[in-house]
């Protein structure tokens, strides 16, 4: 069993939903491959995932010694859209797990890999 444990943070660049950027969208045969390349990923990996994670909603709320805030937020140039927490004896191993995701093959989408660090007696 992998040791180490890494956060792959799912980021896309801010923009018009596909369907509103003139690309159509996918056909019900393009959703079945989608979703049998997603399939095969997930299956191809499962002793290195551990949490698939979920897509985040849009907005969400600023946390500070000074109080609560709903925004507003800095202007962003990539948007969090969403996580899952890998195992794996190393971060190349990681990377190979976030690299191979169907998620990152969307233009401008990318995977964030950062290690947890351990917290002794946690």
């Amino acid at each position: 069993m992998p040791t180490q444990k890494y956060m792959c943070i799912h980021r896309s660049a801010p923009g018009k939903p596909q369907s509103q950027q003139g690309n159509p969208q996918p056909s019900p045969a393009q959703m079945q491959e989608m979703y049998a390349a997603f399939n095969a990923w997930k299956e191809k990996f499962k002793d290195n995932i551990l949490d698939m994670g979920a897509p985040l909603k849009s907005g969400g709320t600023v946390v500070t010694k000074a109080g609560v805030t709903d925004g507003p937020f800095v202007e962003m140039k990539e948007i969090v859209g969403g996580y899952m927490i890998v195992s794996a004896d190393n971060v190349e191993r990681a990377i190979e797990v976030a690299r191979e995701s169907p998620g990152v093959m969307s233009p401008g989408s990318s995977v964030e890999v950062r290690e947890i660090r351990e917290v002794p007696g946690s």
